[in-house]
């Protein structure tokens, strides 16, 4: 006998069951898929981009932001300018270089990149081993310098400092990464690594604890040189002492301002919301946690080192917390 109440209950259930389907194709598809380009194993741009990724994720409805590995600023600035990124970490000198088509080997001119924040100062570390008798950056010469990943912003940074103390054509540069290069200067395989990111480094730290290391002061050579008439967004900064193991002496040096970046792309709303999110006081906590470079991530110091426009949502942030933008960051 053809029972219509079975027959009308397992109807009612399969369309419950495409119902639910459907609806669950709908939230997974209202998620937002975003893509955060961080830096090298070992930086403090991926510690950055992985943080910044994980709070925007678990704090913002319908949003989910992956961190990628890139070689560091200069990848970050293309893979944000084309869109195959929507945030980044970008050195300040690299965003202005970029924009204006001075990028070494690259007239290309990036103007999809906007500004959001100042995360950290990064400042450079020469580090070479005590036994190898350098003291100055100029026994360099004829040296194997590791200065970073190709295309990375230590290594645009390495050839602009070499380059403006006159020894850029005098040494070997060797495009490895951090974590590689303070195992190669163990080695004896370099004689000198070149580190531009935020302090305490973990790389730094891994040579400076393997190694009897000095640290030598580059500010000194750089201000004999031309760095600062050339490239005047590098600023004086000093790694206090007893920052890296058996350094027990200030090491004076130059920085430039690693810059949390997205595209023009990214609606005034979003990005809103996510800086309020990322600033606000336990998003900060939640940074400090990650990373101790992100004592210097403030609403105070937001703006430092910022020569290009900042994002039409982080702007009207900033307003909102008494900021006043200058004509270059507007």
């Amino acid at each position: 006998m053809f029972n219509f109440k079975k027959t009308a209950s397992l109807a009612a259930a399969a369309v419950a069951a495409v119902s639910l389907t459907f609806a669950s194709m709908a939230s997974a598809q209202s998620v937002q898929r975003l893509a955060f380009s961080g830096g090298p194993d070992g930086g403090t741009f991926q510690f950055f981009s992985n943080g910044i990724s994980t709070r925007l994720s678990r704090a913002i409805d319908g949003v989910d932001v992956s961190n990628m590995a890139s070689a560091g600023s200069v990848e970050n600035l293309r893979r944000v300018n084309s869109r195959d990124a929507d945030f980044g970490i970008v050195y300040s000198g690299d965003l202005y270089l970029g924009s204006e088509g001075q990028l070494t080997n690259d007239t290309r001119r990036y103007r999809n990149v906007q500004a959001i924040s100042y995360m950290f100062g990064a400042p450079a570390h020469l580090i070479v081993l005590d036994s190898a008798g350098i003291t100055d950056v100029s026994q360099l010469a004829g040296k194997n310098v590791a200065v970073g990943p190709a295309g990375s912003g230590a290594a645009a940074s390495a050839q602009r400092f070499f380059e403006g103390v006159g020894l850029w054509d005098k040494i070997s540069p060797q495009y490895i990464g951090y974590n590689q290069g303070a195992s190669a200067l163990g080695d004896r395989q370099i004689d000198a690594l070149w580190v531009f990111a935020g302090f305490p480094n973990a790389s730094v730290i891994q040579a400076a604890t393997s190694n009897r290391v000095k640290l030598l002061q580059v500010y000194e050579a750089a201000e004999k040189g031309t760095l600062f008439n050339d490239h005047p967004y590098y600023a004086q900064v000093t790694i206090p002492a007893g920052t890296y193991p058996n350094v027990d002496y200030d090491v004076v040096t130059i920085q430039d301002s690693a810059l949390w970046v997205t595209g023009r792309h990214m609606s005034e709303e979003m990005i809103y919301n996510m800086v309020s999110e990322v600033y606000s006081d336990d998003g900060l906590a939640f940074m400090r946690s990650v990373s101790s470079a992100a004592s210097a991530m403030t609403v105070e110091s937001a703006l430092n080192g910022v020569v290009n426009t900042v994002h039409p949502g982080a702007a009207k942030f900033w307003e909102e917390k008494g900021h006043t933008l200058s004509d270059a960051q507007k």
